[in-house]
């Protein structure tokens, strides 16, 4: 069963503000709130579509992708990967503070307190021929990129273990300062300045990676992207960028798509075009031809008498709509050679055929005008 589309979980339409998106989705993360739903796995679930919704619709850039391309413009994970490989806890780190406080005594701001390293973001950009548009391929690229250093499980410290407790914040990540205040006294709250906001202290560091929890090496990402994307195109992979320092959050993997040239057809959308060049016996005669598809060749009848500018239309030869069901067409547009060298027996031929009637242009006995074979096309 494909993912419901964003607006329809959050309840809202498509042209609702941010500050309607984030009231949507306070409300339903209230709702299904795991400390509210203890053992719930459908609220549960429902609790991480949510964010997942919100996560793409608080986010101009992924909205916009979203918006034009629906879970198609995102990639293979769509969101941050809420679905399937966050945890509540990276969802209460990006998202606990919009409900401010304690989460209305859910816990929510007890787990978002702590702060959360964000991986930085890749761009990669990928080649296709319209072949491979016309299907949808996957690729496979080599990325050089942070990776979670396995000798302490990106945490930075000797085995995974060498850690303890901020004995500063005792574990919270954050402090809490009283002032006095013509109005009173007045607590605020920051990160801890003695472990960083992250609530735990490294006693003996990895040396593998020295502290970070990250190394660099080099990684085989796969991606399918889907059939019917274009130029210019950016498709998301969420968590598929720089590992985090310290088991933090993973960037994303941004892909924009590059068309490679075709050597016989060019795009117009979703349809295609040919411009495929007769001799003049040929289209004065008709004739059969072969013209290049996608998928290999298709014949064509040409008719006797057929006029340069002709525009011969092949249903479903085009490419597909991303996101959507249909193809485009193949347009080919017949144009007659003219020779710019004759040889006395040509020419000759071509004078005796000039004194006939037949050759002589008459506009008014032959096809319609270019506009008007255009119109009789698209009816």
């Amino acid at each position: 069963m494909g993912k419901r589309d964003y607006y329809e979980v959050l309840g809202v339409s498509r042209n609702a503000g941010a500050d309607e998106i984030k009231k949507a989705y306070r409300q339903l993360a209230l709702k299904y709130h795991p400390d509210k739903n203890p053992g719930n796995k459908e609220a549960e679930e429902k609790f991480k579509e949510a964010a997942e919704a919100y996560e793409v619709l608080s986010n101009q850039e992924k909205k916009a992708r979203y918006d034009q391309f629906g879970h198609a413009g995102l990639g293979n994970q769509g969101a941050g990967g809420f679905g399937g490989g966050m945890s509540m806890e990276d969802i209460f780190s990006q998202f606990g503070d919009i409900f401010g406080g304690d989460f209305f005594g859910f816990g929510g701001g007890r787990r978002s307190s702590r702060r959360v390293n964000k991986g930085s973001n890749l761009r990669v950009k990928v080649r296709l021929t319209l072949e491979e548009i016309s299907t949808g391929v996957e690729k496979k690229i080599k990325l050089n990129k942070y990776v979670s250093c396995s000798s302490c499980q990106g945490t930075g410290a000797k085995n995974g273990h060498a850690t303890q407790s901020c004995s500063t914040c005792r574990g919270s990540g954050h402090v809490t300062r009283v002032t006095n205040t013509i109005l009173g006294q007045m607590s605020t709250s920051s990160p801890c300045p003695a472990c960083g906001g992250e609530g735990q202290i490294i006693t003996e560091k990895c040396s593998a990676c020295y502290g970070n929890g990250i190394v660099k090496a080099e990684e085989v990402i796969s991606i399918n992207i889907p059939a019917g994307v274009g130029e210019g195109i950016q498709l998301s992979m969420g968590g598929k960028g720089n590992a985090a320092a310290r088991g933090g959050i993973p960037g994303d993997l941004i892909i924009q798509i590059e068309e490679a040239e075709h050597p016989h057809l060019t795009r117009d959308g979703n349809n295609l075009h040919l411009e495929f060049f007769l001799s003049f016996p040929e289209a004065s005669m008709g004739t059969n031809i072969e013209v290049p598809t996608l998928d290999g060749k298709a014949k064509i009848r040409i008719n006797p008498g057929t006029q340069p500018g002709k525009v011969l239309r092949l249903k479903g030869k085009g490419l597909p709509s991303l996101n959507s069901y249909g193809r485009g067409d193949l347009l080919v547009t017949i144009n007659v050679w003219i020779p710019q060298h004759f040889s006395k027996e040509e020419k000759a031929m071509l004078e005796k055929m000039e004194q006939s009637p037949n050759f002589r242009p008459d506009p008014d006995s032959h096809e319609k005008g270019f506009f008007s074979r255009m119109k009789e096309y698209f009816q």
